[in-house]
């Protein structure tokens, strides 16, 4: 008795040994595995790719759709699926991976991994499906009580494909479309992340606090830079500006620090109080001719125009070294007044005193002159 159960845990060993090895895939269907960041998330598509011509060499070239792929749901006839759609894939079930939360069809889907299934028709629209069940085999055990979302795409012809593949194109920070391609089909799945800039914020959060980047004045800025250029958690990004002006360990009062703090106080409709930052920012010893003159080029922007002069002026007034650019600036100045005469002046001595790296833009200044004249 005791050699009987020996001998059964010995084959029960080689049994899991041989379950175990290292060897080819069925049907020589190659695991493939393709993943795309869309700003911070990380999007992951998991599977096993076969090609047109089959695994003993069979062409099936215009059999793919149909045949080797069938239409609809039908009963695969094991498993307790009797309406199955197609894996999106060969062997194991497809995976697809979100790092973060998405939006597919209209719907957020959280983050986490999903079996992705795929019901294919022979005309209009096919639906690409996300299901929870990740552990069951294919699409032998489908179970639609348990997909997340459902989507419609229109397939389209494309180039041949001898592998079945996936890939990402439309990449753009908050937004990317995951794509099948096999045989002369292609079908797409839009992907899309509504809070990109928010997860860039709480990222930065975590690499303030846990990384020495915390410890430089630099990172301060930068963050709230984000924060104001992506209009985002702005009062988080005012708390950085000024932790970057303030602190006793990292902070530094400097042009682009106040420069900063003054562009969230606007976002966050704070006007007076950014004017007064800026009108401190630009008498700083670090505002350069060019931060001064920008600064004036962005009231001009938003129509303070008499505002821009003064600032055109300002700038004037403390670089006379400078024979160009605050020229340039009076006559914009002057011109957005209705001061003709002193905006004709300033162009004449800024086209007089054009800078060699300025010559490509020279019939640019003597067009604005011109229509003054």
């Amino acid at each position: 008795m005791k050699k009987t159960i020996t001998l059964a845990l010995f084959l029960i060993g080689i049994m899991v040994a041989q379950a175990q090895l290292p060897l080819p895939p069925s049907g020589d269907n190659q695991k493939s595995s393709v993943s795309q960041m869309i700003g911070l998330v990380k999007v992951t598509v998991d599977y096993n790719s076969p090609d047109v011509h089959g695994p003993n060499g069979e062409d099936r070239t215009g059999k793919i759709w149909g045949e080797v792929v069938h239409y609809g749901y039908i009963d695969q006839g094991f498993g307790t699926s009797k309406a199955a759609p197609w894996r999106a894939g060969a062997n194991e079930n497809t995976l697809i991976t979100f790092s973060h939360d998405v939006t597919l069809g209209g719907t957020v889907v959280k983050a986490g991994t999903y079996s992705l299934f795929l019901e294919v028709q022979k005309e209009g629209a096919w639906t690409w499906i996300v299901n929870k069940d990740i552990s069951s085999w294919g699409s032998y055990f489908y179970d639609a009580q348990k997909d997340v979302v459902r989507v419609k795409a229109n397939p389209e012809d494309a180039a041949f494909s001898e592998w079945l593949n996936y890939g990402f194109e439309n990449r753009k920070r908050n937004t990317a479309s995951l794509y099948l391609q096999w045989e002369n089909k292609k079908v797409a799945l839009p992907i899309a992340v509504s809070n990109t800039n928010d997860i860039y914020v709480d990222a930065i959060k975590d690499v303030l606090k846990g990384t020495t980047t915390g410890f430089t004045h630099e990172a301060y800025i930068q963050a709230a830079q984000f924060c104001a250029q992506n209009n985002v958690q702005l009062e988080q990004g005012l708390q950085w500006a000024d932790y970057g002006l303030t602190d006793p360990f990292v902070g530094r009062e400097d042009f682009n620090a106040l420069a900063t703090k003054a562009q969230l106080l606007t976002a966050l409709k704070r006007e007076s109080d950014a004017e007064a930052v800026m009108s401190k920012a630009i008498v700083h010893p670090t505002a350069s001719i060019q931060n001064v003159h920008q600064y004036g080029r962005n009231l001009l922007t938003t129509g303070k125009n008499e505002k821009a002069l003064e600032v055109f002026k300002l700038n004037a007034k403390n670089h006379p070294e400078d024979k160009f650019t605050v020229n340039v600036g009076l006559a914009r100045g002057y011109t957005a007044v209705g001061d003709k005469k002193n905006a004709i002046k300033y162009w004449e001595l800024a086209i007089k005193n054009l800078p060699e790296n300025q010559k490509q833009n020279l019939g640019f200044y003597e067009g604005e002159l011109k229509k003054l004249k």
